[in-house]
């Protein structure tokens, strides 16, 4: 329950404010040359914001790893499969905070594409954002769900506890008044049978006592007999 009560804990403090997606434009070195693109700072770490911008970006072709940076040649954005053109596709952070950057440059495509792939990964950037901490908090949500089903779930087996802890109860009720009628029987008893066993003994000195007189009548009798001549 205490592990409970701090995820809950966390929860709000995670809940009390709005994560809002801002991106910005920036500019990248790409194999020395100068790339144009746009970036976005995400609360997260590092491993989870970089796993998750690489599988999104798979969604726009194959991609490749170049060094520091990821690239993928005639990408599909906006719907449009280009036949020329390279997107590259950058992560970096910590712990905290990451940021994810894509971009272009306008050499490798031609003049009347470049604009609108540029405004194209502007959007693109902004949907990651959106869907990484949307993702993050369906998560969150997710795991809420497993927390209240735990509670209901201990909360069920802590009312049939107390439903068999009560019938244990009334069972035990019982045989305590069984057992202190018992008590008062024995006693009772006890009295009887010390009553008889002082009767007894009464009994028994009476009828010591009739035995010694039977026995000076008979020996009164045989003395009597001898002196018969």
């Amino acid at each position: 329950m205490k592990k409970l009560i701090l995820f809950f804990a966390l929860c709000i403090a995670t809940f009390s404010y709005a994560q809002k997606v801002e991106v910005s434009k920036k500019s990248e070195k790409v194999k020395g040359e100068s790339a144009e693109g746009y970036s976005v700072e995400l609360q997260g770490k590092k491993e989870d914001v970089t796993a998750a911008w690489n599988k999104f970006i798979k969604d726009l072709g194959k991609v490749r790893a170049g060094g520091d940076y990821q690239f993928i040649e005639n990408p599909a954005i906006g719907g449009t499969a280009y036949t020329t053109g390279i997107f590259y596709a950058k992560s970096n952070g910590n712990e905290e905070k990451s940021t994810v950057w894509a971009g272009v440059k306008g050499a490798e495509w031609t003049v009347n594409d470049i604009a609108i792939v540029e405004g194209q990964i502007e959007k693109l950037v902004y949907q990651f954002g959106v869907k990484f901490y949307r993702d993050k908090i369906q998560a969150q949500i997710d795991e809420g769900i497993q927390a209240s089903d735990a509670v209901a779930r201990q909360t069920q087996r802590l009312i049939n506890q107390n439903k068999d802890l009560n019938f244990k109860l009334g069972n035990n009720a019982q045989e305590k008044i069984q057992l202190e009628k018992s008590v008062e029987a024995n006693k009772l008893e006890n009295l009887v049978l010390i009553q008889k066993i002082e009767n007894n003994k009464k009994s028994q000195d009476s009828v010591k006592l009739a035995g010694e007189q039977i026995k000076k009548v008979i020996e009164m009798h045989k003395e009597r007999q001898r002196k018969v001549n």
